[in-house]
């Protein structure tokens, strides 16, 4: 017994329309929005440093060293919050690091400063997360004729660490890739600035979906595949008649 060709020709359109309807909600990109704040917690003087001097604990802007004998003031770290908009696994911003190199007297500065970075999504997502930097702080007595010689250090380095969240049944990570100088399109992992100078880098993130242990046929799918099923099985019989 033969099919009439209206069924198969029904058949064939059933199976590339249901096929299609299971792979549709996966093309479709996600966007994540949020915004970003950070503030400095209290530094580790270091054992050089016997008469430290700083401000700004629990502010997003650090100060350190006594700058009582020059007029270019303290040395400076600032970081600036932004909010943000990005598609699934494209590189975004999410704030930047200003540094100022002042002027430090010996024994007033600090080794190391910590920054607590806060990055939360909007109301779709909701969801927080929390990255904590140590930056180490290297101080030039500034005795050298040779002012690149004078220039002062912050180490950032690059282990920012990962976090993972949930959102509409699904894992994914967000990663910071590293700061980067503005013009730049290179990760660094220092910042060297001159005295009276200052340089203001963008730290990035991307957000990628965590591949499932194991993947599961979405309902339009598996219909589609037992239509498709069908359809191969009757044109085999017809085929056979």
């Amino acid at each position: 017994m033969k099919l009439s060709s209206v069924f198969v020709t029904t058949l064939s359109i059933a199976v590339t329309a249901l096929t299609a309807l299971g792979f549709s909600s996966q093309a479709q990109a996600l966007t994540f929005s949020g915004n970003s704040s950070g503030v400095w917690g209290e530094p580790t003087p270091g054992g050089m440093n016997t008469n430290p001097i700083y401000s700004g604990v629990g502010t997003n802007s650090f100060k350190w060293g006594d700058p009582d004998d020059f007029a270019t003031g303290q040395n400076q770290l600032t970081f600036s919050g932004d909010s943000f908009s990005s598609e699934m696994g494209s590189l975004f911003k999410i704030g930047d690091l200003t540094y100022f190199n002042g002027s430090v007297t010996p024994n007033t500065s600090v080794d190391f400063v910590p920054l607590n970075l806060h990055v939360s999504f909007g109301d779709r997502v909701n969801v927080s997360e929390v990255f904590d930097f140590n930056f180490q702080l290297v101080n030039t007595p500034n005795d050298s004729p040779n002012p690149a010689d004078n220039a002062d250090f912050v180490y950032v380095g690059k282990n920012f660490g990962n976090r993972n969240f949930t959102f509409a049944d699904k894992q994914y990570t967000l990663e910071l890739t590293g700061f980067r100088e503005k013009g730049s399109t290179t990760d660094v992992s220092e910042f060297r600035v001159l005295e009276g100078e200052e340089t203001t880098a963008g730290i990035f993130a991307k957000i990628t979906e965590v591949p499932p242990a194991k993947t599961i046929p979405e309902p339009g799918t598996v219909v589609g595949l037992s239509v498709l099923g069908i359809y191969l099985i009757s044109r085999r019989k017809s085929a056979n008649s």
